[in-house]
């Protein structure tokens, strides 16, 4: 079995598994960062209150996250295809993928900008600032250390989304830990997956964690 094309496919995996976090990962922020925003912004105590607003988005945040990622995965297969073209391989998990962590990171974002400082808003309210600068200049600004440690978390868990996706033929490390670890019982390809899974994770994480103290505003007073 460990012959070039093994190989080959073993490096096709970790480019589609690092590749298929990534996106996920982005796109996840982009749906996901706004969600995060208005929860912050409608909240009781924010700056915008709406308890109808709030309300929805709690809502279908508390539900998507309650789903399994696996019946989701097979949920949303009929929307994968009509995306992307197909309900297989790496590009159309990432529309689950994508769909899994959004909610995620909304919950996320929303509990890194309450750690901002009230004082520190009332008083960019108080010199008439406007929502947007409050926003990106005040609640993002100060919690940017927070929202990258956020964003470790949110790679190392896609990343383990993308390898359940395997068992559906999701492509990328699962995808080969399944098909020529688990059905034809070969305990090495398992294990050799599994370690560079767990490498992944750890450089996606180091290096997040390495970001998040290069921008921590306190390593500079």
């Amino acid at each position: 079995m460990w012959d070039e094309t093994m190989i080959t496919m073993l490096l096709e995996g970790i480019r589609d598994t690092v590749s298929m976090t990534l996106a996920a990962t982005f796109f996840g922020y982009v749906l996901g960062l706004p969600i995060g925003i208005a929860l912050t912004l409608t909240d009781k105590g924010g700056i915008a209150p709406n308890r109808m607003v709030y309300g929805i988005l709690d809502l279908v945040i508390n539900i998507t996250r309650s789903i399994p990622f696996l019946i989701l995965l097979i949920l949303v297969r009929p929307f994968t295809k009509l995306i992307v073209g197909k309900s297989y391989g790496s590009a159309a998990t990432i529309v689950p993928l994508t769909l899994a962590a959004a909610p995620l990171i909304g919950r996320m974002v929303e509990s890194s900008l309450k750690e901002v400082s009230e004082g520190v808003v009332e008083a960019a309210v108080s010199m008439g600032a406007k929502t947007g600068t409050i926003v990106f200049k005040v609640l993002i600004g100060e919690a940017r250390t927070s929202l990258l440690v956020g964003v470790t978390i949110v790679l190392g868990t896609v990343l383990g989304y993308s390898a359940m996706a395997g068992v559906i033929g999701g492509g990328g490390l699962g995808d080969i830990a399944i098909r020529y670890g688990y059905y034809r019982y070969d305990t090495g390809v398992m294990l050799v997956t599994l370690i560079f899974i767990v490498g992944i994770v750890q450089l996606m994480q180091g290096a997040g964690m390495l970001a998040a103290k290069t921008f921590d505003h306190r390593n500079k007073e």
